[in-house]
């Protein structure tokens, strides 16, 4: 790696997303509906205060100020690269944005659970998963229905069994977009996790809540492992990882980065030094089979990796969990009406 002076480092860190932005890629900014904010065209969740420079992405909870963070953290570039696009570009240095003040965290506590779990369950039962499974997790209270609104509330707890962590997700669709969010004030450290019963030295990995708990459901309802959920992924964008790994670097192709950025699979690791295998249960889509080529790279000398996407190309659990649910109502209708 080459050697960057201190006062080239002062200037690329005092370029603000922002800036870089405003100057370099316009196109890629859209005015949301927010004073003073804007959003990326490639990324709806992102937003970036046009004043401070303030940007945080809400699907992957991340966020910064400066472009060269921007171009790590959201473009994917290594240091290097950053840096010399930075360096290269060289824009104007005149816009200095104050310091955000920072806000005391939220404290975390859980939404309102209603009286029953009707709503839920039959959401859930809908989704594919067995009320089997859902008994389960709902008796050691990592699973309930909120109140008012009526949402799937998906617990994790710390090691004393304390609540740290609540995803939310919504059990009406809206204009078919999903109501999910996590709780204020949750620790990712914390994620939602399905306990076996009993002791285990595997765990398995997800991308959704749900995806564990249909996973559970196709294989009978079997609680013989811990079933982590990592909160969603962090994968480049398919056009342009497929661009790099094209162009390669010295006619070879590119090293995949490890991927130790999951909090939740980190510190689960850490918390249970008696797991001795990792499940990859993620997607079967390109962000899916990323995070998994990038587990195995991260975690593969030191843990047995087993491989298990869904078969189906573009597939999750999930899916696969639906699917199962219909083919036996399917015979089971076929039964019926052959009597």
């Amino acid at each position: 790696m080459p050697w960057y002076g201190e006062a080239q480092m002062e200037t690329v860190r005092s370029v603000t997303a922002m800036e870089y932005l405003r100057n370099h890629q316009p196109y890629r900014l859209k005015k949301s509906s927010a004073r003073n904010e804007w959003e990326l065209t490639d990324h709806d969740s992102f937003k970036i205060n046009g004043t401070t420079s303030k940007w945080h992405w809400k699907s992957r909870d991340i966020g910064g100020i400066s472009a060269l963070n921007f171009l790590i953290h959201v473009d994917g570039m290594e240091f290097q690269e950053a840096v010399e696009t930075l360096l290269k570009e060289n824009p104007s240095l005149s816009y200095r944005p104050p310091q955000p003040e920072e806000r005391p965290r939220k404290p975390f506590v859980l939404p309102e659970p209603f009286q029953n779990c009707g709503r839920v369950q039959r959401y859930l039962n809908h989704r594919g998963i067995s009320s089997e499974v859902i008994r389960y997790c709902r008796r050691l209270g990592i699973l309930y229905e909120s109140s008012p609104y009526h949402n799937a509330v998906f617990v994790g707890m710390d090691e004393s069994q304390k609540p740290r962590y609540a995803f939310l997700r919504g059990i009406y669709d809206k204009d078919g977009k999903a109501f999910r969010i996590e709780q204020s004030g949750s620790e990712k450290n914390y994620a939602f996790c399905v306990p076996p019963d009993g002791k285990s030295i595997r765990v398995a990995v997800y991308e959704a809540c749900i995806d564990a708990l249909a996973h559970m459901t196709l294989e009978g309802g079997r609680a013989d492992k811990y079933r982590l959920a990592l909160g969603g992924i962090s994968a480049p964008r398919e056009e342009r990882s497929a661009a790099k790994e094209k162009q390669g670097i010295s006619g070879k192709k590119m090293q995949r980065k490890p991927a130790k950025n999951s909090p939740a699979l980190v510190h689960f690791l850490k918390n249970h030094p008696e797991i001795e295998e990792i499940e990859i249960c993620t997607d079967n889509d390109f962000a899916g089979r990323w995070a998994c080529e990038s587990i195995k790279s991260a975690y593969g000398n030191d843990y047995r990796i087993i491989e298990n996407q869904p078969q189906i190309d573009g597939a999750d659990y999930g899916d696969l969990a639906v699917r199962e649910m219909e083919r036996k109502q399917s015979r089971t209708r076929q039964h019926d009406q052959g009597r």
